[in-house]
């Protein structure tokens, strides 16, 4: 199955459209919408997602963009590269008995997948290079600022949106 775009990802699309340039990666592309957002004002895109179904799915729906290339990757497994802008929509929710699936638990407590990306990112990013990530205030959005300070990373709020029984969270981080 296939993470649709929901209001997380067009919240972060919005930032995406304003702040895409140069070398851009779409971590965890699910059905491209981000991939597809940054195409227009980047050099090239590479977007990747753990799910090999979001890869064939992507590969079927590009047909306008040719700087977009798309691969599976866990996370930053199969990417070399270092980047410019890195798009991240993560799993984010904390595990439920009701929730398991890796497209929305984003570990026990919501934010394990994010401290991950971070540690990993900075290897990725290019000078005055930064990552544009939505999150949830179910995610305990302190834990995930005090992660980022911690592993060298500075960051602005974006936007705040509420909806329904959460906020989310659009962010830029990039390296102190």
């Amino acid at each position: 199955m296939v993470y649709l775009p929901r209001e997380d990802s067009y919240l972060l699309k919005k930032w995406v459209e304003k702040l895409a340039k140069g070398d851009v990666l779409d971590m965890g592309t699910g059905t491209g919408i981000q991939a597809f957002a940054a195409a227009p004002k980047a050099k090239k895109v590479i977007a990747v997602d753990a799910n090999p179904e979001a890869i064939e799915y992507c590969k079927n729906a590009v047909h306008v963009f040719k700087n977009i290339e798309f691969r599976v990757s866990d996370l930053f497994s199969n990417v070399p590269e270092k980047f410019d802008v890195i798009i991240f929509n993560p799993p984010y929710l904390p595990e439920s008995k009701f929730d398991k699936e890796i497209d929305v638990t984003g570990g026990k407590e919501g934010w394990e997948t994010i401290e991950r990306f971070l540690k990993e990112a900075k290897k990725h990013l290019n000078k005055n290079g930064k990552i544009l990530m939505v999150f949830s205030s179910l995610t305990n959005p302190k834990r995930v600022l005090e992660i980022a300070e911690k592993l060298g990373y500075s960051h602005n709020l974006l936007e705040k949106k509420h909806i329904g029984f959460e906020d989310l969270f659009v962010y830029e981080f990039f390296l102190k």
